[in-house]
């Protein structure tokens, strides 16, 4: 019996839960490349395939509103601009949108409002949902360090402003039923920026089976992606200021008078022309191959290409992109930031470098990639660690937390829900 099978069976003993009618408002959801609209998508179809009535409100990708049904899911796609200060993603235009949120959930009548941020359109599904009635779960996938990038903020200001973003989006959570983040950092960091109500971690989670070990299939993925056939570091992930890619390029001219190898970055952002730049001025142009945007059904492909897995980001809540990579079965060369020491654990599946320390990104590689003994121990336990984030699992604890907080008597009250110690649903390894 497969994993799935047995999980599936599980689920039968235990009782499938009952269909739920749910409204998930997001400000982020594909096209849109990043963590956040990656997990929305997965947990939207995820819950929709196990019978459930699906919808999300979102910004249209084009501009006009409309509604359309996609992958199991209605999509109420509200009228939209693009973000000056970020040229591929847009925004819904916050006249109105609370009074087009309020008639979605009074129309709908959903069970439960699961918001996905604190920003316009989930802002709205917050309060709309309170004055409805309407249970209302909140995750948050917010850092100030993926707003300063975009917004131009100066770097003097960081404190100030991330301070002030950190108190509007408490200050929205606070009102919610039920809080939950990706990781126990992120929600022990909620907690130290002062939010004083319970928050449960509840890993995004990944698709076990589309991201697995393929070794043999190394050479042919690197083919289908037009890679040269050679040792291989991956990237995956927005080319933007706070994923730190400068690094990787900067640790290539030695790790080249060592191995010979290559750099695949997988993904777009306002960076790649710097990185270009750089790559050039560094004499290693030819050593870098921008993939540019990798559709999902071409996403695992990158990871069997590649040899090592390397992230410099210091605002991952916890990085979807570096749990596929393990679940491929990669070693991981990480920056020892926020909750990527969550995912990697020296020695066992990888390394952790300090962040900007390039000569220690360099060593980590090479010890890497110098023992093919090493690099496979790492990637088995990578895998084995990736175990712990199901999305299964994580989708069977969303459906647990709609219900408790649903009214009755196995539900939680809608102003009074009882107070539940900081918790964990995620399985350390």
């Amino acid at each position: 019996m497969t994993s799935i099978d047995q999980h599936t069976a599980a689920r039968r003993t235990a009782g499938t839960p009952k269909r739920q009618r749910i409204l998930i408002a997001t400000d982020t959801y594909p096209p849109d490349v990043n963590g956040a609209a990656y997990f929305t998508y997965r947990l939207a179809t995820g819950l929709a395939e196990r019978g459930h009535d699906v919808h999300v409100v979102c910004a249209s990708p084009s501009g006009p509103p409309r509604v359309e049904a996609r992958d199991g899911v209605v999509l109420h796609q509200l009228r939209s601009v693009s973000v000056l200060v970020h040229p591929t993603m847009r925004t819904a235009l916050p006249l109105g949108v609370g009074g087009h949120v309020a008639r979605l959930v009074d129309r709908l009548a959903p069970h439960v409002v699961h918001s996905q941020s604190h920003f316009t359109i989930s802002r709205a599904a917050v309060r709309c949902g309170r004055l409805a009635g309407v249970p209302v779960v909140m995750t948050n996938h917010f850092m100030p360090d993926n707003l300063f990038a975009h917004a131009h903020v100066p770097h003097r200001l960081h404190g100030v402003v991330g301070s002030l973003a950190w108190r509007d989006m408490i200050r929205v959570a606070q009102t919610a039923d039920y809080v939950t983040t990706p990781t126990q950092r992120a929600a022990q960091l909620l907690a130290d920026k002062g939010f004083t109500r319970p928050v449960e971690a509840v890993s995004c989670g990944i698709d076990l089976e589309r991201f697995r070990p393929r070794p043999h299939e190394r050479a042919a993925a690197r083919a289908r992606l037009a890679l040269p056939d050679r040792e291989t570091v991956v990237f995956v992930g927005r080319l933007d200021e706070e994923k730190r890619i400068d690094e990787l390029v900067r640790a290539l001219p030695e790790l080249l008078r060592h191995r010979d190898l290559q750099l695949a970055l997988a993904g777009t952002g306002q960076r790649r022309g710097e990185l270009e730049r750089l790559a050039h001025a560094l004499g290693v142009a030819d050593r870098v191959h921008f993939l540019g945007f990798v559709p999902d059904e071409d996403l695992p492909l990158v990871y069997v290409a590649a040899d090592v897995f390397a992230i410099g980001s210091v605002a991952e809540l916890q990085s979807i992109a570096t749990l596929e990579a393990m679940s491929t079965g990669l070693p991981v060369v990480a920056a020892d930031a926020l909750a990527l020491p969550h995912l990697v654990h020296p020695g066992r599946n990888g390394y952790l470098y300090r962040p900007g320390d390039v000569a220690e990104l360099t060593r980590h590689l090479l010890a890497v990639l110098e023992s093919p003994e090493r690099r496979a121990a790492m990637g088995a336990a990578s895998r084995e660690i990736a175990q712990a984030h199901d999305h299964r699992r994580s989708l069977d604890r969303f459906e647990e937390i709609y219900a408790e907080v649903r009214p009755g008597p196995r539900g939680l009250s809608r102003r009074g829900a009882p107070a539940v110690p900081l918790r964990d649903t995620t399985v350390a390894a």
